[in-house]
């Protein structure tokens, strides 16, 4: 569970990776594409580095108030926090199951309605002043926002499209991402996974083939995460190269027809007939 610093530093990292792929295939446009998000990604982390510098003579921080320093986050990092562990677009019930599973704090499925209008709002208001925007995945036909699910603005476009097999892939990316919580809560912690945790692992195992241990049935804590993860890996190579395939024609059609504030918020309904036509 990295803070935002560090999400933004693996992010950037993987950016610059994918940079030199890029150039080392010739895609220009890509490498393009890739080289203004890196230069995104690299404001938001000065921004965010400066909003964390201490301020002159700070008073000590209380030492017992892990869970009371995490409920005094505003709402919008609790689902930055819960989004990059699932590492693919969300649906707010899933995000607050995520929340109450591994964090601090309370965020509540209401709050995110307003949450994402505010962000729209922000943005337009004053584009980049915010590390991160929280921001709609886009249906991968018509570019529309899928307010069903949030995204996170440092993320690829490729990661924030929705395609027809997206569903299941961003399913198994993120059934990934909770076993791996789960396994680093029983690792690292003397209680082990808290029982939220291993429930909604135990919801998406039970819809991914080979997930589940034999002859056990409504017994959470008999749920091998690694299991889960291997059972998961292994579906998602069916699905990944076609998903994937969808999700990047999506991306380079959107990087051609929508400015910069409708790749993070999706294309205005009033424009779906123009991009009917230049899809078709």
């Amino acid at each position: 569970m990295s803070d935002p610093l560090d999400a933004l530093e693996k992010t950037i990292g993987t950016l610059r990776r994918a940079i030199r792929d890029a150039a080392a295939a010739g895609d220009t446009e890509r490498a393009g594409e890739l080289r203004m998000q890196l230069r995104r990604a690299e404001r938001a982390w000065d921004a965010l580095l400066d909003t964390d510098e201490p301020a002159a003579a700070p008073r000590p921080v209380p030492e017992a108030a892990p869970a009371a320093r995490g409920s005094q986050l505003p709402a919008r990092e609790h689902v930055h926090r819960a989004l990059m562990l699932l590492r693919a677009p969300a649906a707010p019930k899933l995000i607050v199951g995520v929340h109450e599973a591994f964090f601090p704090g309370e965020l509540s499925a209401s709050k995110l309605s307003s949450l994402r209008r505010d962000e729209e709002r922000s943005y337009r208001s004053s584009p980049g002043a915010r590390p991160y925007y929280l921001c709609p995945a886009l249906a991968h036909d018509l570019l529309t926002p899928v307010r069903a699910l949030i995204t996170i603005s440092t993320w690829t476009l490729e990661q924030r499209v929705i395609g027809p097999l997206s569903p299941r892939v961003d399913f198994l990316t993120s059934a990934i991402g909770i076993a791996e919580a789960v396994h680093a809560s029983a690792e690292s912690t003397a209680d082990g996974p808290s029982p939220q945790a291993l429930q909604l692992l135990w919801r998406f195992a039970v819809s991914i083939p080979g997930a589940m241990p034999k002859n056990v049935s409504g017994h959470e804590g008999a749920l091998d995460a690694q299991q889960v993860i291997d059972a998961a890996l292994a579906e998602l190579e069916v699905h990944t190269d076609a998903d994937r395939a969808t999700r990047v024609a999506a991306a380079r059609r959107a990087r051609k027809l929508l400015g910069d504030d409708e790749q993070l918020f999706g294309a205005p309904l009033r424009g779906v007939t123009h991009l009917r036509s230049a899809r078709a």
